[in-house]
């Protein structure tokens, strides 16, 4: 038994090839340039024949300075709670605008959180008739008030087109 298991192993150190030094193995560490432009919430320049909104026009860092914010709440104080929460509701809130009023919105809505009082300003496009913009405005209220538990007024304000800012 001992000899065919000597055999054995010494087939097996026949068959494994051979592991050769790698004469003067070289280790480059490869870099490439940071990329300091942000892109983030920008309007990429194009032709000149993309209308954009005013809002869309200015970059993100000019918010109070020459724009404003469109969700004003005492949220991101230091020492107060529920930033997080607030940010997940005013997502939902603008995607539920967006299916209550599909292609009417006309620029981006400003959400004010007024102690227990919610106040979504919303510009439209004139694209239905006034009384189905009334119930569909009652409608936004009563299911918003019931989701938040909150009192919900909502200030629609029509106009006759979407009016650009400029053209990039």
């Amino acid at each position: 038994m001992a000899a065919v298991a000597a055999a054995a192993a010494a087939g097996a150190l026949r068959a494994v090839p051979r592991i050769r030094p790698v004469a003067e193995a070289a280790r480059h560490l490869h870099t490439t340039p940071a990329c300091l432009k942000t892109r983030a919430a920008r309007v990429r320049v194009g032709k000149g024949d993309k209308p954009v909104t005013y809002e869309q026009a200015h970059a993100p860092h000019y918010i109070a300075h020459r724009k404003g914010w469109l969700s004003l709440h005492t949220g991101n104080l230091c020492g107060e709670a529920g930033a997080a929460e607030r940010a997940l509701e005013d997502a939902f809130l603008r995607r539920f605008l967006h299916g209550t009023f599909p292609g009417l919105l006309a620029d981006a809505a400003v959400l004010k959180r007024r102690a227990n009082l919610l106040v979504v300003c919303v510009l439209l496009v004139r694209g239905l008739a006034p009384a189905k913009l009334h119930f569909l405005g009652g409608y936004a209220e009563t299911l918003l008030t019931h989701f938040y538990k909150c009192p919900v007024r909502l200030e629609l304000q029509t106009v006759p087109a979407k009016v650009p800012y400029k053209y990039l």
